[in-house]
């Protein structure tokens, strides 16, 4: 890795507009700290408050900044694909813009990117969240590191650092949350190497969370379970891997 490397950074934004302005202003203002060479990327994901004012307000003031406005949400996975496929740069990195995470933390990341490493995944310090989250959210930590074989610490971090080459080899297909599980399955089932950061995670200050609640949460457990079957059951994906690294090597 250079000691300037391009960067894009890009945030999936839900109903997220007391939150999304100053995600984007502290990770500008942080990447340039790091390199002469970035974007920053908003997809706005079908929001109901004030979001795209928000985004559109910004996109006239920043030069780097690209949004993307959906009227029809795409799910989180959705958002996180088109994001995936719309950066430019050598590196990735992304995280929610309901601020529980804190961007300026992408600084920890970039030592841990090493010659031999691909992708340096965050783990949350402690988890901002109220106690039925956390309790929930360990259940379902423990259960998908169970039935997908894991060997991260901390699966559900969405704070990561990507080259974006590793997408010349895996695709993704989920729309909903699950992408998180598919992600890193298809990395570590690609021999791709991983790093891992800790990283602070704080009480949201705005909005609801887009996954806790029960209807959402059932749906997630039926993805879950059709995800599996796909990825560990069938593994189709292995065969797609393989013939995307003999092409490359030709």
């Amino acid at each position: 890795m250079t000691d300037r490397p391009s960067i894009t950074a890009f945030f999936p934004a839900c109903n997220d507009a007391g939150t999304i302005g100053s995600m984007i202003v502290s990770v500008i203002s942080t990447l340039e700290e790091i390199t002469d060479d970035y974007e920053v990327i908003v997809v706005e994901n079908g929001s109901t408050d004030y979001t795209v004012d928000v985004l559109e307000s910004l996109a006239r003031h920043y030069e780097h900044l690209r949004i993307f406005t959906h009227r029809k949400a795409l799910g989180y996975g959705g958002a996180l694909r088109v994001g995936f496929a719309s950066a430019t740069k050598d590196l990735i990195f992304y995280t929610d813009g309901d601020a529980q995470y804190d961007p300026r933390e992408i600084k920890l990341l970039i030592p841990a990117l090493a010659d031999d490493v691909d992708i340096v995944n965050g783990w949350k310090i402690d988890r901002g969240d109220p106690l039925h989250r956390k309790i929930i959210g360990r259940i379902y930590h423990h259960l998908v590191k169970f039935l997908f074989s894991f060997q991260l610490r901390d699966v559900d971090c969405d704070f990561r650092l990507i080259r974006r080459e590793v997408f010349a080899v895996i695709d993704l297909e989920s729309d909903s949350g699950t992408i998180c599980l598919e992600l890193v399955k298809k990395l570590q089932d690609a021999r791709f190497r991983f790093a891992e950061v800790p990283v602070h995670h704080y009480h949201r200050t705005y909005g609801q969370s887009q996954f806790f609640n029960f209807p959402r949460l059932w749906r997630t457990g039926v993805q879950l379970i059709q995800l599996w079957w796909k990825l560990v059951v069938r593994r189709e994906h292995i065969g797609r891997i393989a013939r995307r690294r003999a092409a490359r090597t030709k």
